[in-house]
């Protein structure tokens, strides 16, 4: 893909405001990642346009008047680093992210895009901030932006309702939560294909947590089973792990402790290639406490 015309444009600016390759890199990446940028190597991520842009004092679209291609290449990448912030939990650069983006036409004048902000503010305020009622309030604003009964769930759609679940789980509200939970995997049985394939692990896997905590173990068992399945025919890393140790667990609640520790062993092996540190330490106190 070629990236040269935004390096292209960074370069010019930066030569006009009279500052070099270091001194637009303070504060935001390396010199030498500046210089692969303005060769057109690489594209800048989302966060260090937006930081580039703030330091040249051009306005972040001055970047995209060239065409659309960048435009995408752009929202592409913010996408992914808000999956990359989901998954490691980093709540604080989450909402710097929604804060920088929250000035960029490019979202705030397109419903789909206000809606990835929003999604991503809910997270934060109930993660960081415990506001759970506005959370719940700003992620039904979200989903109310592009849903229509006429028209079949989208990928987010299908996420902020897994959300909403998952944020009534984590306060008990069980019931609460396998409905929204019920709601994406009818929705999932119309859709013939998935971008994002792991929205039906995460979906399979959060379900079978809070029919654990229901005290529904068979169930939950049988979602990690149908889990499991579904990643090894989508050859998916991600959930292997979890699933294993969720059966495990549901084991070991019933003192089938032979039967945890195989299904937790399996789940060590998994988080090793991952290198979760988080996960294997758990799971080294976990044998050494069920073993003895």
């Amino acid at each position: 893909m070629d990236y040269s015309v935004i390096g292209t444009k960074i370069k010019e600016m930066r030569k006009v405001v009279g500052i070099t390759q270091g001194d637009l890199a303070e504060g935001i990446c390396t010199q030498a990642l500046i210089s692969r940028i303005e060769k057109g190597d690489i594209y800048p991520s989302a966060t260090a346009l937006y930081q580039i842009s703030v330091k040249l004092g051009v306005d972040i679209n001055y970047f995209f008047e060239i065409g659309t291609t960048p435009r995408i290449d752009y929202i592409r990448e913010v996408e992914k680093q808000f999956k990359y912030l989901r998954d490691t939990r980093d709540f604080s650069e989450m909402i710097e992210l929604v804060k920088a983006e929250e000035k960029n036409p490019l979202f705030y004048k397109d419903n789909e895009k206000l809606q990835l902000l929003y999604w991503h503010k809910a997270i934060y305020l109930h993660e960081e901030k415990k506001e759970s009622e506005a959370a719940f309030t700003l992620l039904h604003k979200a989903y109310d932006l592009t849903a229509h009964p006429k028209k079949a769930m989208s990928e987010r759609e299908m996420q902020i309702l897994s959300t909403l679940g998952t944020l009534h789980a984590s306060l008990n509200e069980y019931k609460k939560a396998l409905e929204y939970y019920l709601r994406v995997e009818t929705a999932l049985k119309t859709t013939e294909h998935l971008q994002e394939k792991s929205i039906k692990t995460k979906l399979l896997y959060n379900t079978a947590r809070v029919l654990t905590r229901d005290d529904r173990l068979e169930e939950s068992t049988a979602y990690c089973v149908k889990a499991i399945k579904w990643c090894f025919e989508e050859e998916l890393l991600w959930g292997l792990g979890e699933l294993h140790y969720q059966i495990g667990y549901n084991y070991e609640l019933v003192d089938n402790y032979e039967k945890a520790l195989s299904y937790m062993r399996k789940a060590y092996h998994m988080f090793e290639l991952r290198e979760d540190r988080i996960y294997i330490n758990f799971l080294e106190k976990k044998f050494s406490e069920m073993e003895a």
